[in-house]
Parts: C-alpha cells; sequence; structure tokens
C-alpha cells in the first residue's frame, strides 16, 4: 500500500477493525479531529467511501503482500501454530530500576503466553540476547523462523506509568495490534499483573489477535490442502457462532481436524463442545446422540492431554447432566484454581456456576472480569446476560444479550424471558413467537435438561421467564 504513509496506514487498519477516532487517537497521541483529517485524506488516495470498502481493500491487499513473498516465507503463515518472539521491553525513563521492571513485564509475558498451545514462543534466554541490538523486525523474524514480534516500552513519571505494547508481523514489518496502558505505579506488582493479563487474553485466548489472524490465513488456501490445526481453527471459529448451520459446519470441520491428527487433543475439546450446543440449543435430530458424541470427545480429549482445562470444564457439565452435581462443583473449582485469568476459561464457567452450579453472584463476577481481560468476544456478554438473568438483573442482562450471538436459541430465550420479566410483553411475545417459528425443537426444557440447569434458582427462574413470555 505505497500510497499511504506508514501513520496512515496503520491509521486505516485501525478504524476498518472498529476502533472510534478517540481510541486511534489515544493510541497515536493525535486529537481525534486529526484522526478524522487522517482518514479523509486515507478514503481519498484509496478511492473508497465507507469503513467496509475500507476494510475490504486493506484485507485484499495484505493478501497481495503475502503472494509476493517467497514461497518459503510463506510457509510459516499456513503451517499450524504461529511463533511468537517477545523482545526485551524498553525502558524509556532514566531511572535503572524501571530497565528491571519493563524486563520483567516482558519475562511475564512470555511465560504465560508459553501456557497456551496454540502458540510457540521463544524462550527468554533466547531473547536476552538482543537486548541491546535494534534489528529490523523482519530480520528478527528471519533469524528465529517467528511470524510475529512482539516489543514494548515503559515510561515511568511520578506514579504515573505509561506501557505501549505492539505486535508485528514479521513477512512485512506492519503493526497488526497495538496498545497502551496508563496506570498508577502505587501498587506495582498489581499493576504489572493487570497489563500481563490484559495483554494475554487479546492477544493468545481462542479469539484473540493471533488465533485471528492464522484463521485469516487459512481462509486463503484452497481446501483441498487444508491440514488438521487448519480445519480445527475454522472449526472452532463456525462454533463460536452458535448458529444451527455454523455448528453443522464446525462438527465436520473439527471431525476433519481430528480424522488428519487423532493426537490433537484441543480439536477433540472443541468438537465435544460442538455436540454439546448441537444438544442444548436443539440443533440436534437426536439429542441423546449428541450427548454420547459429546461424552465420547471430552474422555478422548482428556486421555490426550488430562491438563486441559475446557475439557474439565465439559467433563464437569455432564457430571452435572449424570445428576452428579457435587463432582461438577469440584471441577468447577479446580479450573478456576488452574486458570484464574484465562478469559475463555472465566466465562465457560460463568455460565456454569450460575446456571448448572448455585452461584450466579460469582458466575456475574468471572463473565465481568473475562470482558475486562478482553472485551472483543461476544459469547462472553451472553454468559454475562445469563448470570444477569438468574441474579433479577434483567435490564443488564438486556445489555449482555445485545452483544451476544444474536441467532442463537439460547440467546432469543433470555431475551424473550429478560423482556417478559420486565413487563415488556409485546417484546418479549415477538421474540418469543421467531423463537418458536426458527427453533421448532427447542424449548425452555430441552434447555434446562441438556445444559444442564441444575441450580434450583436458575431453573425456577428460567420457568418463569418463560412462562410469562408464552413459551411454556
Amino acid at each position: 500500500m505505497t500510497v499511504l504513509s506508514n501513520r496512515e496506514r496503520m491509521i486505516a487498519t485501525k478504524f476498518a477493525e472498529g476502533m472510534t477516532y478517540r481510541e486511534i487517537g489515544e493510541m497515536f497521541f493525535i486529537a481525534p479531529a486529526t484522526v478524522r483529517t487522517h482518514l479523509s485524506a486515507i478514503y481519498r488516495k484509496l478511492d473508497v467511501r465507507s469503513k467496509v470498502a475500507l476494510a475490504a481493500l486493506l484485507a485484499d491487499r495484505r493478501l497481495q503482500e503475502l503472494d509476493q513473498l517467497p514461497f518459503e516465507r510463506r510457509s510459516t503463515d499456513l503451517c499450524g501454530p504461529p511463533v511468537v518472539v517477545v523482545l526485551p521491553f524498553d525502558n524509556l525513563g532514566g531511572e535503572e530500576r524501571w530497565t528491571r521492571i519493563a524486563e520483567g513485564l516482558s519475562a511475564d509475558i512470555i511465560v504465560d503466553l508459553a501456557r497456551y498451545p496454540d502458540l510457540g514462543v521463544i524462550a527468554r534466554q533466547t531473547m536476552l540476547s538482543y537486548k541491546e541490538r535494534r534489528d529490523d523486525v523482519r530480520s528478527i523474524g528471519r533469524e528465529l523462523s517467528a511470524d510475529y514480534v512482539m516489543e514494548g516500552t515503559v515510561q515511568a513519571e511520578g506514579q504515573r506509568v505509561r506501557i505501549w505494547v505492539q505486535l508485528v508481523d514479521s513477512r512485512t514489518g506492519v503493526d497488526v495490534w497495538t496498545a497502551r496502558y496508563d496506570r498508577s505505579a502505587e501498587n506495582l506488582f498489581a499493576m504489572l499483573d493487570s497489563v500481563t493479563e490484559n495483554v494475554i487474553n487479546v492477544v493468545a485466548t481462542c479469539h484473540g489477535q493471533l488465533a485471528n489472524l492464522r484463521r485469516d490465513a487459512v481462509r486463503r488456501r484452497p481446501p483441498t490442502s487444508l491440514q488438521a490445526y487448519d480445519c480445527y481453527l475454522l472449526g472452532l471459529e463456525q462454533k463460536h457462532l452458535f448458529t444451527r448451520d455454523s455448528n453443522k459446519e464446525g462438527i465436520r470441520l473439527l471431525t476433519r481436524a481430528v480424522e488428519l491428527d487423532p493426537g490433537l487433543a484441543r480439536a477433540w475439546t472443541a468438537l465435544a463442545l460442538a455436540h454439546a450446543v448441537d444438544a442444548c440449543n436443539g440443533f440436534s435430530d437426536d439429542v441423546s446422540v449428541s450427548i454420547e458424541s459429546w461424552s465420547a470427545c471430552v474422555k478422548k480429549a482428556l486421555a490426550l492431554d488430562p491438563a486441559d482445562i475446557y475439557a474439565r470444564i465439559m467433563l464437569a457439565d455432564l457430571r452435572a447432566l449424570q445428576g452428579d452435581i457435587d463432582a461438577a462443583v469440584e471441577e468447577h473449582e479446580r479450573v478456576l484454581a488452574s486458570s484464574p485469568n484465562n478469559a475463555d476459561t472465566l466465562a465457560l464457567l460463568a455460565g456454569s456456576l450460575a446456571l448448572v452450579g448455585s452461584d450466579a453472584k460469582h458466575g456475574y463476577e468471572l463473565a465481568k472480569r473475562a470482558i475486562r481481560l478482553n472485551p472483543n468476544v461476544p459469547w462472553y456478554f451472553g454468559m454475562l446476560g445469563r448470570c444477569c438473568f438468574v441474579l433479577g438483573l434483567y435490564r443488564e442482562s438486556l445489555v449482555g444479550l445485545r452483544r451476544s450471538p444474536s441467532d442463537s436459541p439460547a440467546t432469543l430465550l433470555f431475551f424473550a424471558m429478560a423482556h417478559a420479566m420486565l413487563g415488556e410483553t409485546l417484546r418479549a411475545t415477538k421474540i418469543a413467537a421467531r423463537l418458536k417459528d426458527e427453533f421448532p425443537s427447542f424449548t425452555p426444557e430441552l434447555f434446562i435438561n441438556t445444559y444442564p440447569v441444575t441450580n434450583p434458582v436458575a431453573i425456577a427462574a428460567i420457568r418463569e421467564g418463560s412462562r410469562r413470555a408464552g413459551l411454556s
């Protein structure tokens, strides 16, 4: 994209990703009016007239850049999990202690990134050799066969600390994600932990920047060339759309993934989740078969990886489905203790605690924390909406549900019930009619029996809400 300056290109990318003038201005230290001026110039240079057109053009240009690379440089973009380099962060101030703090922050990020099986992370000892070097990120990527380079700076002024983090595509040198954190240094370690948790969850989770980038790359490949990991990524994406057709496609892709690589534990877990979605949303022609498939996939995933936290959450819900509520609660507690800062885990647990367990308030707190760690994942808001409904926070439930997958029958159920409990009968009736028309096999009792909903308070709330909405 030679017609744009580097600054214009970065602004165009962030605007196409959905950031506002104010958010872009804060990121690049310019006024919102200046952002608007830049965008006017960008639109004129690229001859586009809308954000949608801008996003489409940027995606096309990225594809052209990839196609122009030598094959050996493209192959890392298309084979397996991405490899990430985290450079030692720079201290922009004068105090030596902040140099140690900056290096410690980058070390913490390396440690936490390395816990994700979907990432390859270059070891910290290797990266220390780059501490005084100022190589171009593309050179570093080539030397270490890495797909992405993360770099950052720390600047302290009095009791305020500004931390800047950037993720760069090592093939093109273009930044793919940038964040700035302005925090108080009064509780230093809590502040550093908070920044680390946010960076990890925005970048590394199954809905993070790296997974999204990898899925974009996979979608450019011919279907006949897809490998097990490619099918896993695409299947996970389809599953999280929570529609009948997308879940069916998710099951197809994930089944293909485990056929190609029977040892890919997380593909078995994702397939178990897809079968669970099939059962509790009434997508399946035979719920009992979906539950059997769900159980079989969980067993296979845990045989391959007993520490898979998502599989363990699925196991807990299966225990509840079999009537062993105590075992389900114990499993939930173990999962939370082993992974207290993973936003995906927190969101999944939130729904389970509110509906399967008996602690909707704790579920509500976990859902809110998941959203703080990564506010870009729609289904987190669906879990928040469910927790709010059980707690009687109907207006807040609607706020969360509006940001969750809108075509899911479970979302429509909670929408109808929340409106009904607020006395908004016309809206509740309209949503209930849509639910009956589009998902005739889905009922509140099916949801209760297959989710499973075992919390007596949640069962009573769903039955009363569905009665008022005319669903039972």
